[in-house]
């Protein structure tokens, strides 16, 4: 298997090269050759085999198939749920994807407990040393630490936006007391972290300088093992070419709704996707409006959603242009300079229109959803879960009798400010981080400016 950039012009990669570049010398983002068949998963009994058998095409033989069913076995060892992202009913054929029973509680875990392995297994065997950036609105960053914490071969360098992520996510990764992990709040917003980090990458000295890599969704890795779930939900509730799934996808930065539409590409029997936004709603405004135009990004309750610039859009949109990279780089240095980008009616026909649905909810909208579910069968969702719940009953989504499934992308307890607010319940973090808020902090404050943050990422990588 072999591995294209999204702009054209970086050069042809297999996948262990892929996993440590992140982005494409070029700026774009890697995407297989091809899309190649799910495999007969009947002989897999685990979530680990199934995950196994499912990623093994994208390696071409690049990793011997016991090593790499040891890796995902490891990888999946560390959730606190044996089905490891169980399916849970909450209405009428109406379920939630619990994608939250890994290290840090969030859907994270699930592609990332298996990225830091692969990083590990690689570096290890190539006696290679990288330095990890990456930004994250919340999430990723804990996921990504916990991923790489004891690995001996990286360095992680985590961006978070100061002041906008929920107070358990930030000590989820500041209190990490490993001496490869550093973390810095940058004064500025989710995006502005991202286009740092992108920055970087592109700054092709520094690049070489740090040997950085990517564990964002940027990474085609974290994209693949995220197709995992989609097949297993899919084999769970037996669905077939005629009575397939549809998804519904709480989601900023479009990485968790593309591994869905690749795992549809692959012949997963799913339907369509349902894309859940809160105010920050640039996907739900382009899918149902095309309209694609960057607005002031807005604080909200559900902060890992609060995001304009949705970056593995990419990719769907190099999908849309007939894998034409030079189309696709045209159209986004467009976007880059306009602030907005506008599709072709004939491709929003064949692309968007068939797949996706889309809606937006404000706060207040999201905290009476979340008091609606728990009144209705007393299961506490956190704040961007309940954008997806609640674009299911917008959309009526269950009304043609088959099955929908929400993905629930976080812990309630993540988020339990926000979840008190709505129901007068703390929801409790799990046992393994009751200590968290005892934790100490380690972190930094940096403006947001490339050359502080550069010189950061020296300094720290340095000690």
């Amino acid at each position: 298997m072999r591995y294209i950039s999204t702009r054209g012009s970086a050069p042809e990669l297999g996948f262990c090269d892929v996993l440590l570049a992140g982005l494409a010398t070029d700026g774009g983002l890697y995407l297989p050759q091809h899309w190649p068949a799910l495999p007969d998963l009947s002989g897999t009994r685990s979530y680990a085999e199934a995950a196994a058998a499912v990623m093994s095409p994208f390696m071409g033989d690049e990793i011997p198939a016991d090593v790499f069913s040891e890796l995902c076995r490891d990888a999946y060892a560390t959730f606190r749920h044996d089905a490891v992202v169980p399916l849970v009913q909450i209405g009428n054929n109406e379920w939630l994807l619990e994608q939250f029973h890994g290290p840090t509680l969030a859907f994270k875990d699930v592609a990332l407990q298996l990225v830091g392995r692969l990083f590990d297994h690689v570096l290890r065997e190539r006696g290679q040393h990288v330095t990890i950036v990456g930004a994250t609105s919340g999430d990723t960053g804990s996921a990504a630490i916990d991923g790489v914490k004891d690995c001996d071969n990286v360095d992680i360098v985590i961006l978070y936006p100061y002041g906008r992520t929920s107070e358990v996510q930030r000590r989820q990764m500041t209190t990490v007391d490993s001496p490869n992990v550093h973390t810095v709040a940058v004064d500025g917003t989710f995006d502005d972290c991202q286009d740092l980090v992108k920055a970087m990458f592109n700054d092709v000295a520094f690049r070489e300088q740090m040997s950085l890599s990517a564990v964002n969704s940027i990474n085609w890795a974290r994209v693949m093992a995220q197709i995992v779930y989609y097949v297993t939900a899919c084999r769970s509730l037996g669905a077939t070419a005629d009575a397939g799934v549809t998804f519904c996808v709480p989601t900023g930065n479009f990485g968790n709704v593309l591994s869905g539409w690749i795992a549809r590409e692959m012949g997963a029997p799913i339907n369509d996707f349902i894309v859940a936004s809160n105010s920050n709603d640039i996907l739900t405004r382009f899918i149902n409006d095309n309209d694609m135009s960057s607005r002031t990004v807005v604080p909200t309750v559900s902060p890992s959603m609060d995001i304009q610039v949705s970056s593995n859009f990419e990719r769907l949109l190099f999908e849309m242009n007939g894998r034409d990279g030079g189309m696709t780089a045209e159209q986004l240095q467009r976007l880059r300079h306009s602030g907005s980008l506008q599709i072709e009616q004939d491709q929003i026909a064949r692309f968007i229109a068939p797949s996706f649905r889309a809606a937006r909810f404000d706060d207040d909208a999201t905290l009476a959803e979340i008091r609606r579910v728990y009144d209705s069968c007393g299961q506490l969702l956190d704040p961007h879960t309940a954008t997806g719940t609640a674009a299911v009953r917008a959309l009526d989504a269950t009304a043609d009798g088959r099955p929908v499934v929400t993905l629930a992308t976080a812990h309630p307890a993540k988020f339990g400010d926000a979840v008190m607010r709505a129901t007068g319940v703390a929801p409790p973090l799990p046992t393994h981080l009751a200590d968290l808020f005892d934790r100490i902090e380690r972190t930094a404050r940096v403006d947001n400016d490339l050359v502080a943050v550069q010189a950061f990422v020296r300094a720290a990588v340095a000690r």
